[in-house]
């Protein structure tokens, strides 16, 4: 994964509305199950025993935040995370024990007086429910360094709509330690839950991120300094209840007084996990370089991160869960033009308004077909814009030497830009000056096309393999609008300028068709065989039943959380050769 492609968001620390929000844990019932937890099967682990990070589970970050226009990661952090930073080594002070070792220390990468390293399971490994198990090590935090293991929803939506699950982090300011005694901070360690909620839209929280840590205890005051030993940090998490433990020396404490309610559609997602070791910030006491305290180098270590089934719930999903778009052409709002897929307003896609004070519907006949985006601007000097949203990320990796066209009817004196964002809240936009002809766009009273290159369009940042907002256009914040007017817009259609060439007829598909069976099938007219193992086991090759010009055979005896292998030999008929696919991976569910 490239760097500007990984998901970054604000940690707002400051107010939180979590009592409105009805977020406090105190005195709330969950369901019994993370109270009296039944663990079941180990479903997925890393242990990090490796000769090195494995890079088909995590991507070690590299940069400072600047590189996707959100410098010290949201947070002011003080650090450059570099994949040096990051390595698989044996434990000092736990002999035969290798683990992920997360190194803080003095040295300078530009504006940057430390590094230090992050890593993240994005697009490779996301986990919905079941128990998460983290065995962690930290170093002297004192002041200034803020170690953390937490998760990140894979949902589309920014931060903090995606939601937050903090299961540790040290390194708290000393006002935040206070209500426990103010204890030192390496003998404090907390844990956290930030979803979006209304009644936290308040000024001075736009964000309106809402916090569970916000007046309520959510900590564990250990005896013994953390410093330098390992303890084991526990999530238990179904779908209504989560509950937040730190094993230290067998005995298990709770962070928060009673488990959480799942208040939030967020948290009932995928998420995926992030291990870092931050040095200063708005989280901590060191605002500057001359504030940290902490001995550096200070190493953090990882042991493990294990997930297990909780009462039978609990998933892993395996690699990029995001297909790209064939190529070809896409429509983002369109009736009638051919297309390979297309997006639906109202079923996978909305339409945004932004600025009801300045504009409202338009009356412009549609372009084609029966449907249109017409509005009309009514208050002069003031701004307008407005979008379509899919509600699911895309992924147009196939568009990037392609166009992005549509129509628009506008004012010649009108000056507009148009823009795109993804879903790690990068933007780009184009300007489109008044009285120009820019991109084919011609202005005579009349529908015009225009034609952005999608180069263009995405500009430096913008992540195509993370599409959320696939059309967006605003007024110019430097010529506003001297006069009322309408303007409208038709048939948005993304164009690769090439079309996909079919893959030979072969594998098509794995599907499971009750909670112990997965289908494999292949339409390849000939025979075939699939290979497959379950849990990594033994390989099983199997001949598969032909039908017509349908292959099937069905894998029993399978469970919830089993990580089926495979791939598929199968004659093809039209290139009279055998073929071998690539390997692939489903999880039961």
């Amino acid at each position: 994964m490239n760097n500007e492609n990984q998901k970054h968001h604000l940690k707002w620390k400051g107010f939180h509305a979590a009592a409105a929000a009805g977020l406090l844990a105190c005195g709330m019932h969950a369901s019994a199950s993370v109270t009296s937890p039944a663990i079941g099967q180990l479903l997925w682990s890393e242990e990090f025993n490796g000769p090195s990070l494995d890079t088909s589970r995590w991507t070690a970050t590299d940069g400072n935040g600047c590189q996707i226009n959100l410098c010290g990661y949201g947070n002011a952090e003080l650090e450059y995370y570099s994949p040096n930073n990051v390595s698989i080594a044996d434990v000092p002070f736990e002999p035969g024990t290798r683990a992920l070792a997360i190194r803080a220390q003095h040295q300078t990468v530009g504006s940057n007086v430390f590094t230090s390293g992050k890593i993240d399971s994005h697009g490779k490994v996301q986990v919905q429910y079941g128990m998460i198990e983290i065995r962690m090590s930290t170093p002297n935090v004192a002041t200034g360094l803020w170690p953390a293991g937490w998760m990140l929803g894979t949902s589309p939506q920014t931060w903090p709509r995606n939601g937050e699950i903090d299961i540790m982090e040290m390194g708290h300011k000393a006002s935040a330690r206070a209500a426990a005694g103010s204890p030192s901070a390496n003998n404090f360690v907390g844990s956290n839950v930030i979803t979006w909620q209304q009644a936290a839209c308040v000024p001075g929280n736009e964000s309106c991120a809402a916090s569970t840590a916000w007046q309520t205890k959510n900590w564990y005051v250990p005896a013994t300094s953390l410093a330098n030993r390992f303890v084991t940090y526990r999530l238990y998490w179904t779908e209504s209840g989560m509950r937040f433990t730190t094993i230290d020396n067998g005995v298990e404490h709770d962070m928060y007084d009673a488990p959480l309610p799942v208040n939030s559609t967020a948290l009932q997602a995928p998420f995926y996990l992030l291990l870092n070791l931050a040095v200063g910030g708005n989280f901590t006491d060191a605002a500057t370089p001359g504030q940290v305290t902490a001995p550096l180098p200070g190493t953090m270590y990882v042991d493990y991160v294990r997930v297990y089934q909780l009462d039978g719930k609990g998933a892993v999903k395996l690699g990029n869960q995001t297909v790209p778009e064939v190529a070809g052409k896409f429509g983002v709002f369109t009736d009638t033009t051919a297309v390979n897929n297309k997006l639906v307003a109202g079923t996978s896609s909305d339409i945004f308004l932004w600025n009801s004070a300045s504009s409202g519907a338009g009356n412009t006949p549609p372009y084609e077909g029966a449907n249109v985006i017409a509005w009309n601007y009514t208050a002069p000097g003031q701004w307008f814009g407005g979008g379509v949203q899919a509600r699911q990320a895309h992924d147009l990796t196939n568009y990037r030497n392609g166009t992005m066209k549509f129509r628009i009817k506008i004012p010649a004196n009108v000056s507009f830009n148009i823009g795109v964002g993804d879903t790690y809240t990068n933007q780009n936009w184009v300007n489109f000056p008044a009285n120009t002809t820019q991109y084919g766009l011609v202005r005579n009273g009349d529908w015009a096309q225009v034609s952005i290159p999608v180069s263009t369009l995405i500009g430096p940042k913008v992540a195509l393999q993370s599409l959320l907002d696939v059309f967006m256009i605003s007024s110019d914040a430097n010529n506003l609008p001297a006069s009322a007017f309408q303007f409208a817009i038709d048939d948005i259609v993304w164009d690769s300028g090439t079309t996909s060439t079919p893959p030979p007829s072969g594998p098509t598909s794995a599907t499971q068709t009750s909670a112990t069976t997965l289908q494999f099938t292949t339409t390849t007219g000939s025979w075939a065989d699939v290979h497959y193992t379950v849990n990594d086991g033994t390989q099983q090759n199997v001949r598969m039943r032909l039908d017509g010009t349908t292959n099937t055979y069905s894998a029993g005896g399978l469970k919830i959380g089993d990580v089926v292998r495979y791939s598929f030999t199968y004659w093809d008929t039209a290139r009279n050769y055998a073929v071998d696919t690539a390997l692939q991976t489903y999880t039961m569910q």
